[in-house]
């Protein structure tokens, strides 16, 4: 049974890093993906890139309407989803329009609470909602933690991974006090992980010694079968779920779906 069959709201989870390049989308997509095997799920695409839009293959010329119209208040809330390839999982696309929106927005009215209002809307109709932010602490990313229950913290195991954490951390609090009280971090993911390189043992060590029990058990590891499947406009686990980048996205979504209280997980296996 599923939340929008018991008359729950929907846990919104915003995915964020405002350094690039640290697997956030692939993230945001895969575990998206994952939860999707035993919960409704529904992705939001705010980054301007799209690339979370593109990873889970739709098509550029097919993004009129998304997270911009919801922004700008253009469509009604029930008009943002539309399906994926996968099963139980919608997505609210991004398009170009986006990187202008902080612009557009200045000035305007609860221009905090834009996503919060629109998924507010839709909160009924899933039971978790995952919104993959730009790489960046601006106003896009803050209507994201306005929307949020919690966030989560891609963190990939390379040199240099830990400085900007604490700004992030930082910014939740700052979110937290002023706009949305509820607001934590429920954990860190590191990504990118690699068990032949020395550093990688080193990043994550370190990562748990400064941030303790914030730092999820499961390693997402480097998986050419991950980058691969974005590339096709798949996620990980429709490419090849028996890849280790898929099985580590089914163990993400197990431990993550167990920190946040999320019932129903006997359908996300291998």
């Amino acid at each position: 049974m599923s939340n929008n069959d018991t008359g729950k709201k929907a846990r919104i989870l915003a995915v964020t890093n405002q350094k690039g390049g640290v697997g956030k989308t692939t993230t945001a997509i895969n575990l998206a993906a994952a939860l999707a095997s035993s919960q409704r799920v529904l992705l939001v695409d705010i980054d301007p890139q799209g690339n979370a839009s593109t990873g889970l293959g739709v098509d550029y010329n097919a993004r009129q309407i998304g997270s911009y119209a919801a922004l700008m208040q253009e469509a009604p809330p029930e008009k943002l989803p539309r399906p994926t390839g996968t099963a139980n999982l919608d997505i609210i696309v991004a398009n170009t329009d986006l990187a202008g929106a902080e612009l557009e927005l200045i000035g305007s009215d609860r221009r905090e609470f834009r996503i919060r209002d629109a998924l507010e809307a839709l909160s009924d109709r899933y039971d978790v909602i995952l919104i993959d932010c730009p790489p960046s602490l601006g106003l896009l990313t803050l209507n994201a933690l306005v929307a949020s229950d919690a966030v989560l913290i891609p963190l990939q195991c390379e040199f240099f991974a830990l400085e900007g954490i604490s700004q992030i951390v930082r910014t939740v609090d700052r979110v937290r006090r002023a706009f949305n009280a509820d607001l934590h971090v429920a954990g860190i993911i590191l990504t990118m992980y690699d068990r032949r390189n020395n550093l990688s043992e080193l990043v994550a060590a370190d990562a748990r010694n400064f941030f303790g029990e914030q730092v999820l058990e499961t390693l997402i590891p480097r998986n050419i079968k991950i980058s691969e499947a974005q590339s096709h406009g798949y996620s990980v686990l429709e490419y090849d779920r028996r890849s280790s980048g898929a099985q580590a996205y089914l163990a993400l979504a197990q431990e993550v779906a167990a920190r946040l209280g999320i019932a129903h997980l006997e359908g996300i296996s291998s």
